[in-house]
C-alpha cells in the first residue's frame, strides 16, 4: 500500500506527517510527499489521514503483490 499526494491541491499544513510520519514527509517545496511504501503498522493511520487530509490531497493506493 502507497500513498499519493496531488501536490496542486496540497497546501503544506503538515497535518499528515504530524499524524503519520511513517507514511508522510514535507518536501524541500514544503508540500507533503510520500515516503514510500505504508508500513502494515501503520496503514489504519495512513487511510485515516487520508480521510482527515482538509483538501483532499491524499490518495491510498492499495497494490496486490
Amino acid at each position: 500500500m502507497q500513498a499519493k499526494v496531488d501536490k496542486a491541491l496540497c497546501v503544506g499544513c503538515g497535518m499528515c506527517v504530524s499524524t503519520c510520519p511513517e507514511a508522510f514527509c514535507l518536501g524541500k517545496d514544503g508540500l507533503a510527499e510520500s515516503v514510500g511504501k505504508i508500513p502494515a503498522y501503520v496503514q489504519e493511520d495512513a487511510w485515516q489521514t487520508a480521510g482527515d487530509c482538509p483538501v483532499g490531497a491524499i490518495s491510498i493506493i492499495k497494490k496486490d503483490g
